[in-house]
């Protein structure tokens, strides 16, 4: 069992900077595959980025891609989401997920085994 808890969102103008973080329970946190996904209102759950079990393997959604770092801790058992430039549209409520699969696509949402609870983003134009 992994519990996660995300933390570091709130509202900034667009262009800014926010570093999100996922601090996760359990002795297990370094075996797993982490990624950040985020829903905006009406709209579904969407992949952002996810990073391997040691850190050497970083995946991200075009449209965050050279904007967006993922990287982890797992000393700390945290995963962090650093996002720059920051637009509008990155508006939403941001999930920290763990992926437990040896294979398979960090990419798929349905793949994942737990979920924080989410922490809101907004960003004003």
């Amino acid at each position: 069992q992994v519990q996660l808890v995300e933390s570091g969102g709130g509202l900034v103008q667009a262009g800014g900077s926010l570093r999100l973080s996922c601090a996760a329970s359990g002795r297990t946190f370094s075996s797993y595959a982490m990624g950040w996904f985020r829903q905006a209102p009406g709209q579904e759950r969407e992949f952002v980025a996810a990073i391997s079990w040691n850190g050497d393997n970083t995946y991200y959604a075009d449209s965050v891609k050279g904007r967006f770092t993922i990287s982890r801790d797992n000393a700390k058992n945290t995963v962090y989401l650093q996002m720059n430039n920051l637009k509008p549209e990155d508006t939403a409520v941001y999930y920290c997920a763990a992926y437990g699969r040896t294979k398979g696509k960090v990419t798929a949402i349905h793949e994942y085994d737990y979920w924080g609870q989410g922490t809101q983003v907004t960003v004003s134009s």
